[in-house]
């Protein structure tokens, strides 16, 4: 073969071999785009890393997944509700089961003796009531009236005192907000603290250590800086209820002796208590036939018709019991 021929065939042979590694190349490019996936699966595995708070935190990014599939299953329910397929089943509806069956055994056989739909007097519903007690301590007897009112309206708000003949079961701790000197004369009528600076000082330790405040009209300004730490709790002082007069002394005996104050509540109800169970049917009779004389003498002039519409008693954790309505 001459040396032309062979340097051809050497030509030939390296060009083939050229083929050949850009062939293996582009293989071993396909092999590493086939394993991408996997090793981005790996980095997946790896714990995604989240804010601590704001729109990145993991609650968030929970809260917006849980309402992504939400607003499917909506779309999904809509659809077929518009196609007419009837594929997506509801579970059993949830069976609720009256609340006197939910209620202890103690509880059921007390409020067997209550016959349902009766109204009873109210000599008889007190003593029903006492019957009906199901615990051991000494339970407080309440009255609770359904009024035809409207409390968002000023003149319906029904806010008043009474003095219950044989008080309320409880020790009342009275606090007098008077000056130096009306301090002798308020602790002589029963009160348990009195003076502007011990009452100063416990109301800027935030200690509340009483359930009556009395003070006289002079001192109510001194009182405003406390409006927001006594009025949520109750204890500011208002004429209306009798813990703003100029006769401290009268005030302070009147509380110590069983005067209440009641007020409607936002569903146009009034809940007191009118003594203990221990108090016996009289004393309790004659504390509810106060609280309802009271109560009726505040009928505003804008209700009319029916001002009471129903009357019921209970004792602590006890049945209630409708009373016959008398005040219409």
């Amino acid at each position: 073969m001459s040396a032309k021929a062979q340097a051809a065939s050497k030509a030939k042979e390296s060009a083939t071999e050229a083929e050949e590694l850009k062939v293996a190349e582009s293989v071993n490019e396909i092999e590493d785009e086939t394993q991408t996936p996997e090793t981005t699966d790996a980095k997946t595995d790896q714990p995604e890393k989240f804010a601590k708070a704001g729109k990145r935190s993991k609650k968030t990014i929970e809260e917006e997944k849980a309402e992504f599939e939400r607003q499917e299953r909506k779309l999904d329910r809509k659809e077929a509700e518009e196609s007419g397929e009837s594929e997506i089943k509801k579970g059993p509806k949830p069976v609720t089961r009256p609340l006197i069956e939910r209620r202890g055994k103690k509880y059921q056989a007390a409020a067997q003796k209550v016959e349902k739909g009766k109204s009873y007097p109210l000599a008889e519903a007190i003593k029903l009531a006492i019957e009906t007690s199901t615990v051991e301590f000494d339970p407080t007897v309440e009255i609770h009236v359904r009024l035809n009112v409207d409390p968002r309206q000023a003149d319906q708000n029904i806010r008043a005192t009474v003095s219950l003949p044989n008080g309320n079961g409880k020790k009342i701790r009275v606090a007098a907000f008077v000056a130096d000197d009306q301090i002798k004369l308020a602790q002589d009528a029963g009160a348990d603290l009195a003076g502007e600076n011990t009452i100063t000082d416990l109301l800027a330790k935030e200690r509340l250590d009483f359930d009556i405040l009395i003070t006289t009209p002079a001192m109510m300004p001194k009182l405003g800086k406390y409006a927001r730490l006594l009025g949520p709790k109750g204890l500011m002082p208002n004429p209306k209820a009798g813990t703003v007069a100029t006769n401290v002394t009268d005030a302070i005996k009147e509380s110590k002796a069983g005067k209440v104050e009641y007020r409607v509540d936002k569903q146009s109800i009034l809940h007191l208590g009118i003594g203990k169970l221990s108090f016996g049917t009289d004393k309790l009779q004659a504390n509810a036939d106060a609280l309802l004389d009271s109560l009726k003498s505040q009928k505003p002039a804008s209700v009319k018709g029916v001002f009471v519409r129903s009357i019921a008693i209970s004792t602590t954790m006890g049945p209630g019991i409708k009373v016959e309505n008398t005040l219409n």
